[in-house]
């Protein structure tokens, strides 16, 4: 059984897993070199991925159609969770982590990942060409209560980047469901009727700053906009093949904020350059493809569903990092997958990244890119 198992591993998603952990190495060490504050960051990365590596392996060993429970239990301990981080104390503006010492968790990853596997379960049980309209109602308010509830307390954090992520997930497992291209329309309709009102009455100050400050960083450029133009700076200068590793200006002398996480991909481009720039956004989207090939190629829907689930999560992650690095979308702090560093983020990332090597070992066949 093993044996056909390691034969059907789709591979190429774990090799360029790895070399973007890889990658993301060289740069967190980079960040971390000229500063006592975040100088040991790459170890610890390499603890996670150490400690990781066991569940991973676990995790593709099991039959993938027991993680409906799984995902009951993640779901339901993750919603406890995100209430009770609410009575912490705020770090960065958002009471988003759990403080245990030198180890901070962010409730919030997980939940992607109890969220995807309810709602690929959900999806799957209702999937059918024509619905009784009481299962209309119940597939409807079911729906509406499993978004919402991690949505909410989101919000209420507030930490509304990780929030845009469980739309994005949704979006693309309905999509992927059949939903219909009017109802498609309907929801992009209705977002930017509710946009105005999502800015004036929901986001925080600090938020709303954030988006008038990403049209235009020099309102504030040593404020609101000093990160976006230090990171604009930053992989600008690295030009074709980067200044060197450890000889970046921004990234050596402290210019650039929060460099081992929310911008590592400018460290990397500006002591790398534009050669390695291209060679994480081109990794990626092998990635993607591959995991959008794996989806279709499944003839189980539950399994489809969580795939297509896990590749709108990195999917919007990819998009939102290197955007807001580059100044094309607004700074919100969220991760750049397997480089950033972070142990809850990194958590998320390979359990969804097992869970993908999990379906593509128990396909009938294996398919080529």
């Amino acid at each position: 059984m093993f044996k056909t198992l390691l034969k059907n591993t789709d591979y190429i998603i774990l090799i360029i897993v790895l070399l973007l952990f890889a990658i993301g190495l060289v740069g967190i060490f980079s960040a971390g070199y000229n500063t006592n504050l975040n100088k040991d960051e790459y170890i610890k990365q390499i603890m996670w991925f150490g400690i990781m590596i066991v569940a991973v392996i676990l995790i593709w060993a099991i039959d993938y159609s027991t993680f409906d429970i799984a995902g009951y239990a993640i779901y339901f301990f993750s919603a406890i969770a995100l209430v009770v981080v609410l009575t912490t104390s705020s770090l960065m503006g958002a009471k988003s982590w759990f403080n245990f010492g030198n180890f901070l968790y962010q409730p919030s990853e997980l939940m992607k990942i109890g969220y995807i596997l309810c709602l690929a379960k959900l999806l799957s049980f209702f999937h059918k060409d024509i619905l009784s309209r009481k299962d209309k109602i119940i597939k409807f308010v079911s729906l509406a209560a499993l978004f919402f509830i991690p949505f909410t307390l989101i919000m209420l954090q507030p930490d509304f980047g990780t929030a845009v992520v469980f739309v994005v997930i949704t979006f693309f497992m309905l999509f992927a469901s059949g939903l219909k291209y009017r109802y498609i329309i309907s929801i992009i309709a209705i977002v930017c009727l509710v946009a105005p009102l999502i800015y004036n009455f929901i986001l925080s100050p600090i938020q709303q700053n954030r988006i008038l400050v990403f049209l235009d960083p020099t309102l504030d450029p040593l404020g609101s906009g000093y990160n976006a133009i230090q990171s604009k700076i930053a992989v600008g200068s690295g030009m074709i093949f980067g200044t060197g590793l450890l000889k970046g200006t921004q990234t050596q002398f402290g210019y650039l904020p929060i460099k081992s996480s929310d911008f590592i991909f400018s460290v990397l481009s500006e002591e790398m350059g534009f050669a390695m720039s291209a060679a994480v956004i081109i990794l990626f989207v092998i990635l993607l493809l591959r995991l959008i090939k794996l989806s279709a190629n499944t003839s189980d829907l539950f399994a489809k569903y969580i795939v297509i689930g896990i590749a709108g999560m990195l999917f919007f992650h990819f998009v939102q990092n290197i955007g807001m690095t580059i100044g094309l979308l607004p700074i919100t702090g969220v991760p750049l997958p397997f480089v950033s560093y972070g142990g809850s983020s990194l958590m998320t990332n390979l359990i969804a990244i097992a869970i993908v090597l999990n379906i593509s070992a128990r396909k009938n066949k294996s398919f080529l890119f």
